[in-house]
């Protein structure tokens, strides 16, 4: 009993708000005590600016009252924290604005933590013992709190609705079958729920197995994943080596021709070079041979003209005239490797469609369901047409030969 008084001084002398002792406690208008700072703070967050209301009781004030603090009140909290009262244990049950309350709690609400169906009340542990004690009330329905439980009331009689009208296929009460639903297809409610019951465990089996049948697509279709990356990691690797070895044997045969193409020059120049020294000890030659005759031409005593005349060694023979050709030997060189490159272009236009990704699609697909309409069905018609000579005699053939 000690205790429980105990318990009930920590209620009296806690905030409502911040559900700790009173700290700079204040009394408003209404008699409801709180902390300076709480109910501050409570009355500058309202929406209203001409009226305040008090958090407990509703009550409202005009103007806003002004906060006195309450000595007396905090000299006695003081007091009790010395003689070792504390602030409300953390676990306590009070209820919160997502909770479902006590119905029969008075004051501070307590969390509910069962709802009954038949007293359509909200109970707290303390509240609810009773429904585990008496025996009338041990055979009242149960459920998880509720914040819907006038749901299950008629709006016209203001009674428990336990009966299903299969016909309008809406919750009734008693009075409800003695009136408008006079004659309709009802049963009890319990007995359309173990009915919608069975449906819902069939559904609820169906679904579970086409979770279970969808787990396993999607396994398989990840495991296709896994084989798409691997064929595609695998055909880039084997393609860039392809590719590699293409272009070392074009690199090869590009090395090649200039190679060739530059011992070719070497030869040509080299011989152009040996008839150019030719020509030009020619004309040295020549022109030795031009400064005698024009010496000799010039002397003005007759016989010493006639004496060296013959000593004159005659002309050699002159050098055929060059004929330069066009050059167009590197010429045929592009040429060739131009062709080459064009059938090689060719070769990769016309064999590029093996190589192609378009017939590498995965042929995969979810499943269509069945069609249930018309316009369902004929989505997937053709038209047929009859060959005559092969269609049973009797068989009516329209124009087109296709059936009548």
């Amino acid at each position: 009993m000690e205790q429980k008084g105990v318990q009930l001084d920590r209620e009296t002398f806690s905030c409502s708000i911040c559900l700790d002792l009173l700290k700079d406690p204040v009394t408003i208008n209404c008699g409801h005590s709180y902390c300076m700072n709480c109910i501050k703070s409570h009355w500058d967050g309202e929406d209203c600016k001409y009226s305040y209301s008090c958090p407990d009781c509703r009550k409202t004030f005009t103007p806003r009252p002004v906060l006195l603090k309450n000595t007396m009140l905090a000299a006695l909290v003081e007091e009790l924290k010395k003689t070792g009262l504390q602030a409300a244990p953390a676990d306590h049950c009070y209820a919160g604005a997502e909770d479902v309350a006590c119905d029969v709690c008075t004051g501070r609400k307590l969390k509910a933590i069962k709802s009954c169906l038949q007293c359509l009340i909200s109970y707290c542990e303390k509240h609810l013992q009773p429904h585990y004690d008496v025996a009338q009330l041990k055979k009242h329905k149960l459920v998880e709190p509720s914040k819907k439980l006038q749901e299950n009331v008629c709006s016209r009689h203001d009674e428990v609705m336990k009966i299903f009208c299969r016909t309008d296929q809406q919750l009734i009460c008693s009075l409800c079958l003695m009136d408008e639903h006079k004659g309709h297809d009802t049963v009890s409610a319990a007995a359309e729920r173990a009915e919608r019951q069975k449906k819902l465990e069939g559904s609820l089996q169906t679904i579970q197995q086409r979770i279970q049948d969808r787990e396993k697509d999607v396994k398989l279709l990840q495991q296709q994943a896994e084989a798409i990356d691997r064929s595609a990691d695998k055909a880039v690797e084997d393609s860039e080596k392809i590719f590699t070895k293409l272009i070392r044997l074009l690199e090869k045969r590009s090395s090649d021709v200039k190679q060739q193409v530059r011992s070719q020059q070497k030869r040509e120049v080299s011989r152009v070079k040996e008839l150019q020294e030719e020509l030009e000890q020619e004309i040295t030659e020549l022109k030795r041979k031009d400064a005698e005759l024009k010496k000799l031409s010039h002397t003005e005593d007759h016989n010493q003209f006639l004496h060296n005349y013959p000593s004159l060694s005659p002309l050699s023979q002159s050098t055929s005239s060059i004929h330069i050709r066009p050059l167009s030997c590197f010429e045929d060189v592009t040429a060739a490797v131009s062709e080459v490159r064009d059938k090689l272009q060719d070769v990769l236009r016309e064999e590029w469609t093996n190589v192609s990704l378009a017939g590498t699609e995965v042929d995969v697909s979810l499943p269509q369901p069945e069609p249930k309409t018309r316009a369902g069905f004929l989505k997937y018609s053709r038209e047929i047409t009859l060959d005559p000579n092969t269609a049973h005699t009797q068989l009516l053939l329209s124009e087109g030969n296709r059936n009548k």
